[in-house]
């Protein structure tokens, strides 16, 4: 697809919050906060001319590798929000996308993505086949901090088994990104959901899974956060961190 008249190198997107979208409380749910933020990036990334549509003139595809979400509040059911979007860097087979979500003047949600370009027949990383000269890339950030290290080696303990199922996956024939979240989220103690108290959401995806591949999520707490892994008897898929208020 050719660049859209409309490209802009930063993009600002309004959303509504249906009801679909929110947890009992009336507040938007933690994974439609994760799918909001990866549409609109996935929006500017189509208007740009680098969709998946686009990318797969070379067998390639977008995919996310690590995303800190740092939340001051979230919003609820009926309101407007405006999403804004940018890219930080953007680099042979790498890119560092910002996203804000702000309710009037009021920055509710900054978060910070990195991308990996992957081939899709074979898997691997490679270099990006498009064109971006004409992303201007811009150096401010959306997060207080950067991305920072997961500890999965020490003291997990196993709380559950399951497999990937078919409504796990998503166009890329993997278990979306998303979805794992979702996962581990099913573990939580519920009051930290309901009555806000997770202050930064950080994931590490580290391989990929796929349909009926079988998989352990294992916990542990250290100080004020939740770390979650995903994993199986050779290999660490996913990590999550989640900090408390």
């Amino acid at each position: 697809m050719p660049i859209s008249p409309d490209f802009e190198s930063k993009l600002v997107k309004d959303w509504k919050i249906n009801f679909l979208q929110c947890y009992p409380n009336g507040y938007l749910k933690y994974t439609d906060l994760c799918n909001i933020l990866q549409l609109t990036a996935a929006k500017h990334a189509e208007l740009g001319g680098l969709s998946f549509n686009d990318m797969q003139e070379f067998h390639q595809a977008w995919v996310l590798s690590r995303i800190r979400i740092e939340i001051n509040r979230l919003p609820k059911w009926k309101d407007k929000i405006t999403v804004k979007t940018w890219i930080n860097s953007l680099e042979n087979s790498r890119s560092i996308r910002c996203i804000e979500l702000f309710q009037g003047e009021e920055k509710l949600v900054g978060c910070e993505t990195f991308w990996v370009v992957m081939n899709t027949n074979t898997r691997r990383p490679e270099n990006l086949g498009l064109a971006h000269e004409h992303f201007i890339k811009y150096p401010e950030r959306a997060t207080l901090e950067s991305f920072s290290k997961i500890d999965i080696q020490h003291d997990f303990k196993k709380i559950t088994e399951q497999t990937v199922k078919l409504s796990d996956l998503d166009i890329v024939n993997h278990a979306n990104s998303v979805k794992y979240l979702e996962w581990c989220l099913n573990y939580i103690d519920v009051e930290a959901v309901f009555f806000q108290k997770i202050k930064t959401i950080e994931m590490n995806y580290l391989k990929e899974l796929s349909l009926n591949d079988a998989f352990e999520i294992s916990k542990k707490t250290e100080d004020n956060k939740l770390i979650y892994k995903v994993h199986n008897s050779e290999k660490t898929n996913f990590a999550l961190q989640l900090e408390l208020k």
